[in-house]
């Protein structure tokens, strides 16, 4: 049997547990925003903009398509670059929104003043915050790891919710609810960029490694008929350029809208031109002094 339902890669299987999660979160967040919102900012307040639904919309559709049928099995049971683009999606794409998904209202009832408040603001200083986020991705490419997440089910979960936890806190600083804990724009910039750079670590090495590195994905069924190789290398790839496309191309967007339209518009505003009239060219004529006799010779 076993050896019949790893020749099907495509069989459908149901994970009620993603389901649960899933209608969970909806329907938390429906509540928080009809319910706790209008007791909490009041009648003339907004409980959540429309920016702020189309983040948790694209987060759970992200979550879902990252952790069901078909990613899900793909990744787990026969090709690790799927299971590194599942890790992708989880880490770097579902995480900044979520948190842009979060109104500050909200965050702040949540987390209160008190010492969770300060634990907060503690871990997320971008230093602590970038080298949760780089460790755990680290550690989660580990061969040893991965070979026994992948036939442990709470382990796997464990990972993913580590992995997730760390990357929300990563996002902290840039477009976390909480402005205290937001750095200034070239911060920002900087510490998206050496994020993109630490994976490339573990990435270069899998890509170019000798040999089969994850055991468990070493087996006969080859979907698309990709080679345990190929599978390697594809993920290191992905791992290398996936991230770092995602995080430059944020990098690109704060620069242009914090500082190419702020130049734009402080040199726009401080010069106008206006037409010229004679009015301005007979003041220009009584303002100029005579020419002196001795300067004509």
């Amino acid at each position: 049997m076993l050896a019949a339902d790893l020749a099907e890669p495509w069989r459908f299987q149901a994970h009620i547990e993603v389901w649960l999660l899933v209608t969970f979160l909806v329907a938390s967040y429906v509540y928080m925003v009809r319910v706790l919102g209008p007791r909490a900012v009041g009648p003339d307040g907004v409980v959540v903009t429309g920016r702020q639904k189309l983040a948790f919309v694209a987060g759970i559709a992200v979550l879902w398509f990252a952790s069901d049928w078909p990613m899900h099995d793909i990744a787990e049971e026969y090709l690790y670059s799927v299971h590194m683009f599942q890790h992708m999606a989880l880490t770097y794409f579902m995480p900044p929104l979520v948190v842009l998904a979060t109104p500050e209202w909200f965050a702040r009832t949540l987390v209160g003043n008190g010492g969770f408040y300060r634990f907060m603001k503690f871990m997320a200083h971008p230093v602590r915050a970038a080298f949760l986020f780089n460790v755990a991705v680290m550690v989660s490419h580990v061969p040893g790891v991965v070979n026994a997440s992948v036939s442990n089910g709470p382990l796997h979960y464990g990972i993913h919710v580590f992995l997730v936890s760390s990357a929300i806190l990563m996002w902290l600083p840039v477009c976390g609810p909480f402005k205290e804990f937001h750095i200034g724009y070239m911060g920002q910039m900087i510490y998206l960029f050496m994020n993109s750079v630490v994976a490339t670590v573990p990435a270069g090495w899998l890509t170019f490694a000798e040999g089969v590195v994850y055991k468990h994905y070493n087996i006969p069924w080859r979907v698309w008929g990709i080679s345990v190789t190929d599978d390697q290398q594809i993920a290191g790839a992905i791992m290398k350029i996936g991230g770092a496309a995602f995080l430059w191309a944020i990098i690109i967007v704060l620069f242009i809208n914090k500082f190419v339209k702020t130049f734009r518009a402080e040199n726009e505003g401080g010069y106008v031109r206006k037409p010229l009239t004679m009015a301005d060219v007979e003041k220009a004529f009584e303002e100029s002094e005579p020419i002196r006799e001795s300067e004509r010779r």
